[in-house]
């Protein structure tokens, strides 16, 4: 399970050390793409190819769905980290994300999420004061 929130930096190659805590789930392979807020999201190989086939029953006559099957998959890298744990980020995602040279890696539970750091620190500030306030249920059963 992917936890917590890593300050990490992008080499100049756009190559990303991977917290030392989700390196072991990720060694046999992780899928990298476009998520939502203007962040990338990082899938274990197995747990993308869940998500794939999720998205693969969504009907072909929606748009909408066709619309995010396009974006979420046109951008997706397949990857496997190098023996220092590093990933390379493509510059089409770095550019979707605005990611310079500062990023947060936030774990996500199956899954992960990179940040541009600024990006990520205003984003919070909104959403950590709506966390506070939720009086409606948002995940039914949850919370």
């Amino acid at each position: 399970m992917f936890l917590g929130t890593h300050l990490q930096k992008l080499d100049d190659k756009g190559r990303l050390i991977l917290p030392a805590k989700f390196r072991e789930e990720l060694s046999p392979g992780l899928v990298l793409t476009r998520g939502q807020e203007n962040c990338l999201t990082l899938f274990p190989a197995t747990e993308f190819e869940a998500e794939h086939e999720r998205i693969q029953n969504a009907p072909k006559t929606n748009k909408e769905a066709r619309d995010y099957q396009r974006v979420f998959l046109s951008a997706a890298f397949a990857d496997q980290p190098d023996k220092q744990g590093r990933i390379t980020v493509p510059n089409i995602l770095r550019q979707y994300a605005s990611l310079d040279r500062e990023v947060a890696v936030i774990g996500m539970g199956n899954r992960v999420e990179i940040w541009d750091s600024p990006t990520w620190d205003n984003y919070l500030v909104g959403a950590q004061q709506a966390f506070a306030e939720r009086e409606n249920e948002v995940i039914p059963g949850v919370i």
